[in-house]
């Protein structure tokens, strides 16, 4: 989720002031390097234990492509 997020970040994806937002409340429950990964990571019980637990899907552009990111549960009690 970290690696995926900062690539929509990275390709404009997603806006600064909502990385900045995330970045926040993530310091907040003391997990702050965990701003990227909130990206896809929605749920509270995901951002509190630091491991994606439900599929998230993002689309965005570049100037060249269409991009469709797809964030699955690695864990093995999710697989």
């Amino acid at each position: 989720s970290t690696t995926t997020g900062h690539l929509i970040y990275q390709c404009g994806g997603i806006d600064k002031r909502t990385i900045e937002k995330f970045e926040k409340e993530a310091a907040e429950l003391g997990k702050g390097s965990f701003k990227y990964a909130w990206v896809l990571d929605k749920l509270k019980a995901e951002r509190e234990r630091g491991i994606t637990i439900d599929i998230a899907l993002w689309k965005f552009e570049t100037p060249r492509y269409y991009v469709t990111v797809i964030d699955a549960p690695g864990h093995r009690d999710f697989i």
